[in-house]
């Protein structure tokens, strides 16, 4: 049977995350790693990610740091050119699916805050027919209870549902409670997967 929702995760499935791509284009290389070896960046975002307030945990994170804070403060100040470039493929994917009539979820480790500022900026957040934000929920992939929450909330059979994510860790505890998953590589191979699952043909996948 078909499934009968997708789910996307957003960074590096719908638009780029990578902040150490940013830091090297902004900094250079070796200034990027002395950072990074400095100051948990990943960690900082990870209590953003949890529900913790976006501007004001950045900035408290670059007056903790201040032989870094101006760098830091880019994390709040530029935030959208570390989520960039949009993914089209993928965006492109998720409206065929909706024009289809198949809904479409998120399920995403994503600040509560900067999801919220984020709608402006990507337009494509807003066309989700139903949201799963770890900021929201207080717990992130690939911890059990933010898929259980997914389920008891859409009301969808495990084995209905296809996610697809970058992570092997958060594809992995989706597939132990019976999802059906796709590790995402690039849009094609994502597009590739929703057509042999009958949810699209070629051409409205764009292959």
């Amino acid at each position: 049977m078909q499934p009968e929702a997708v789910i996307f995760d957003i960074g590096n499935v719908l638009t780029r995350w990578q902040p150490e791509a940013f830091y090297d284009r902004v900094l250079g290389e070796e200034r990027r790693r002395a950072l990074f070896a400095s100051v948990d960046l990943h960690g900082m975002n990870a209590l953003v990610d949890d529900g913790a307030l976006f501007r004001e945990t950045i900035y408290d994170w670059a007056d903790r740091h201040p032989a870094w804070s101006p760098e830091i403060r880019m994390w709040y100040d530029r935030w959208i050119e570390l989520a960039s470039p949009r993914i089209e493929g993928s965006i492109a994917l998720l409206r065929a699916l909706r024009k289809k009539g198949v809904p479409v979820f998120a399920l995403t480790n994503f600040g509560s805050y900067s999801y919220d500022e984020a709608r402006d900026r990507l337009d494509f957040l807003n066309e989700f027919d139903r949201e799963y934000v770890s900021g929201r929920l207080k717990v992130s992939k690939p911890d059990p209870r933010i898929y259980q929450a997914v389920e008891e909330d859409c009301g969808i059979a495990p084995d209905r549902l296809i996610f697809a994510d970058d992570r092997a860790d958060n594809i992995t505890a989706a597939a132990r409670r019976g999802w059906r998953t796709h590790q995402f590589e690039s849009w094609q191979g994502w597009a590739a997967r929703l057509v042999a699952e009958g949810l699209l043909t070629n051409e409205e996948a764009g292959l």
